[in-house]
């Protein structure tokens, strides 16, 4: 532990020197802000309210905490233009509510057609092309605290291939809290290392850290089979530039402290029911400042160890675009799942051990317990723990919350 503090604090020391040096701009490594999965994305971007996003983790490494198996994952997406990203994600547990994340992605476009200043324009397609692209590697922990309180982190390095070449970092911190009632709240520091980029050219580029907060809350509908779940996630809290323009490039709002209106207009909302069976159908919006931002999709758990989503993003000036993922388990292909109590957070587990004990230790032929039994039995029986003292939010792999 003494060990990690010294390496978080050695980050924290490059990164502000380093800015002393730089030029501080908006939007350095934008490419770490694009939605990873298409369950998030069909809930309107809401990242980091998600109690499981297999692929999102670098924005909600938090999750990690909550990871009972190995989980490899995939996602899709093509932009305009021939603009391709793909994502590729594993999640390990590392033993009781602590794990592991690392993922590889590419953002970019091929054979982009490419003219000499003061050449002429070649016939047919006898020209020059190039690439251009951003690789991003990412490694998040996640882990229980305390209770309900989880921690995690997020680690990110991007190599940028353009005319000239760069490279950029940021670090993320995070930490979400389980409510009774299975509501969840979340904050994420976004780039607590700053975001920072390096050209080839020697220019230096940062921007500033960003406080977010995301929320989620998830009710059992027992008459319609399954659960409904909403998702919010905020715009920036501390600077203009998280929320300046809307998708028009209309000028907007200020802090939230300034425009309070406004900073909850620059918000990310998402609504989804689940099926008991497997299904899931899923809307949002990508910001409420217009509905034209709108979002659709659906998720399917074909077995134990498949899940495959599905979304579909509306834009109010760009063109639409469609995107799918897939998770796979390995672990769960070859056993199968655990118990619910086993997968439980540890005072849980101990809870329910001691009803189970105190039932099957109640003698049936003892006439003298059964007459007269005492306050400690009845305190312990099952009938006396309210429902929502021990239900469990658990979407597809480990929520839980204690009262």
């Amino acid at each position: 532990m003494t060990r990690l503090r010294s390496f978080f604090c050695v980050l924290i020391l490059m990164a502000f020197e380093l800015s002393l040096a730089a030029d501080r701009v908006s939007g350095a490594n934008a490419t770490l802000n694009i939605v990873p999965g298409a369950r998030s994305a069909a809930l309107g971007g809401t990242v980091m309210a998600q109690p499981e996003e297999l692929l999102g983790f670098g924005d909600n490494p938090w999750q990690l905490a909550t990871q009972d198996y190995v989980w490899g994952s995939f996602s899709h997406v093509a932009y305009f233009e021939g603009t391709v990203y793909d994502l590729v994600s594993m999640s390990i547990p590392l033993g009781e509510m602590h794990g592991l994340g690392v993922s590889f992605s590419r953002f970019g476009a091929d054979d982009i057609p490419w003219i000499k200043e003061g050449e002429s324009i070649p016939e047919g397609s006898n020209y020059n092309t190039l690439n251009m692209a951003d690789w991003v590697f990412s490694v998040a922990y996640g882990r229980r605290l305390w209770k309900n309180l989880d921690f995690g982190v997020s680690l990110h390095g991007l190599y940028r291939e353009m005319d000239q070449t760069g490279f950029g970092f940021r670090g993320d911190l995070g930490l979400r809290y389980l409510f009774p009632k299975n509501f969840s709240l979340a904050a994420l520091l976004r780039g607590f290392t700053s975001s920072a980029a390096k050209w080839e050219s020697g220019t230096f580029e940062y921007e500033s850290p960003e406080l977010y907060l995301a929320a989620s809350w998830n009710l059992p509908v027992h008459y319609f089979y399954g659960k409904l779940g909403l998702y919010w996630q905020s715009a920036g809290i501390f600077h203009h530039e998280a929320r300046d323009l809307d998708f028009e490039g209309n000028e907007r709002g200020g802090r939230f402290w300034e425009e309070p209106i406004d900073f909850l207009a620059g918000s990310r909302g998402g609504v989804e029911f689940a099926f008991d069976f497997g299904l899931s159908l899923r809307a949002g919006l990508s910001s409420f400042t217009t509905w034209e931002s709108f979002t659709l999709g659906a998720g399917m758990v074909v077995s134990k160890f498949l899940k495959v989503d599905y979304a579909f993003e509306s834009h109010p000036v760009l063109s639409s675009v469609h995107r799918v993922s897939v998770s796979i388990s390995p672990w769960l292909f070859f056993n199968s799942p655990k118990e619910p109590k086993a997968r439980s957070n540890r005072s849980f587990v101990e809870k329910e051990e001691t009803l189970e004990e105190g039932i099957e230790s109640e003698p049936s032929n003892s006439k003298a317990e059964t007459a007269e039994p005492s306050t400690e039995t009845v305190e312990e029986t099952p009938a006396e723990i309210s429902s929502e003292e021990t239900e469990i939010l658990e979407p597809s792999g480990g929520i839980y919350w204690e009262e």
